[in-house]
């Protein structure tokens, strides 16, 4: 396994370009299960996620062919009684998106539960009550979710299988594959759905747009009630995928945490306003530019608290990078995770630097600034592998930052872009 050898510390300066959105790119190629007719995605990231979620179509029988910038799928020959098997959804929470594409198509769908990071429970309840709202049988055995329409095991052969049936579905809380799933799902149903207490994020608002393309008939998005008409079949579409917000947030963290000036080219203003507003008020100087957001810091960060929370709120997957840029800031601030319960993964190997941080419970109390020295470190998920570089840029002496799998699911040539801002680090064996 490959590691980042990152020497500190450093200053970024110059510019990055920010990467098609990993979570806007992995339910888009799930939506090719939607239609027999060709789907062609463009500004995909090449990131390990998307390379797994290809693989599982192709599994299924999506043709996928890549050319240069952008990859066709056509998925004309679904089987019947597909199934997603544990090899290819074990290290992806995001397969579990397919469920809900094949059921609408065939009728039928066995999908292992899904893995992915280990950052606490993310249960697929939501998914598989709003299924069963929409008409659909549900069994979980053996690890694994088989779903059917009316009782029927697909279609049989004759490619009419039963439709799910619009309904009026309220989440218990806001989820966002759980949103994705269903509104595709709604897509080919029979009649109206309308999802109330639906998760807003940005990737959710593109998708919409991507299913409309192809003919599905959405209101709604953008807010927290969606309802879809259901049509018959949906056809041939062309979307480009809309810039990575968590990425773009992590290299405007990058330039805080070194002092820097990093002008991050894609990234958008909207995506990102919890984040600009707590750089304001560190003492950055934020910049909104024709082409990305700039960040320009010099002197003192100021300590501030945060609590995560769904869009609009702070993203939970910019937390553990905005902690490491708190262990650099004058006095005391309070991280407070309210998304996922086991989200701190990322302090003990901090510690290891020479932050001190304490944690209780969902809160966690960073003290700063301290100096950061470099330490052999180890990465336990996507976010948490991005929090280590980041304290590695500063850090005085060399820091070997292990496991970075977890950073390749998200993160396209992170090294590279790193080194282009002026960064000491390289991949090494």
């Amino acid at each position: 396994m490959d590691k980042f050898r990152i020497e500190g510390p450093n200053r970024l300066s110059g510019r990055v370009e920010v990467s098609g959105a990993k979570n806007t790119a992995l339910p888009a190629l799930a939506a090719s299960l939607l239609s027999d007719h060709p789907l062609t995605l463009s500004g995909l990231p090449q990131v390990r996620d998307i390379a797994t979620m290809t693989r599982l179509l192709e599994h299924l029988g999506v043709e996928a062919t890549a050319q240069p910038g952008e990859l066709a799928l056509s998925a004309h020959s679904i089987p019947d009684q597909p199934e997603a098997p544990y090899e290819l959804v074990k290290t992806m929470r995001a397969s579990v998106l397919v469920l809900g594409p094949l059921l609408a198509r065939r009728g039928y769908a066995r999908v292992s539960l899904p893995g992915g990071c280990a950052i606490g429970v993310r249960p697929i309840d939501q998914h598989l009550l709003g299924l069963e709202a929409m008409g659909a049988e549900v069994e979980l055995e053996h690890g694994y979710v088989t779903a059917r329409t009316g009782g029927s095991g697909g279609s049989g052969g004759t490619g009419h299988p039963a439709r799910l049936r619009g309904c009026r579905f309220r989440f218990a809380s806001p989820t966002v594959t759980g949103t994705e799933n269903l509104v595709m799902a709604a897509t080919l149903a029979e009649g109206t759905t309308v999802l109330e207490n639906c998760a807003r994020e940005p990737e959710i608002v593109d998708l919409t747009e991507l299913l409309e393309a192809m003919g599905a008939r959405i209101e709604g998005a953008g807010s927290d009630r969606l309802e879809i008409e259901g049509v018959r079949e949906l056809g041939p579409a062309a979307h480009r995928v809309i810039p990575d917000r968590i990425e773009a947030g992590t290299y405007l963290l990058a330039g805080v945490i070194t002092r820097g000036d990093v002008l991050v080219a894609g990234a958008r203003a909207p995506d990102l306003a919890s984040l600009l507003e707590k750089l304001q008020e560190m003492g950055s100087d934020v910049r909104i530019e024709s082409d990305g957001i700039r960040v320009i810091h010099s002197g003192a960060i100021r300590s501030r608290d945060v609590v995560t929370a769904p869009h609009p709120g702070f993203p939970t997957d910019l937390q553990a990078q905005y902690l490491a840029v708190m262990t650099q800031a004058d006095g005391i601030a309070t991280v407070c995770e309210s998304v996922f319960e086991n989200r701190f993964q990322h302090v003990p190997e901090l510690g290891r630097m020479g932050a001190r941080i304490e944690i209780d419970g969902s809160f966690a109390r960073v003290f700063g600034p301290t100096g950061l020295s470099g330490a052999k470190v180890m990465a336990t998920d996507l976010r948490a592998s991005a929090c280590l570089v980041l304290a590695a840029l500063i850090a005085e002496g060399v820091t070997t930052v292990d496991r970075i799998y977890h950073l390749e699911r998200g993160y396209e040539r992170m090294e590279s872009k790193l080194q282009s801002l002026g960064a000491r680090v390289e991949r090494v064996p």
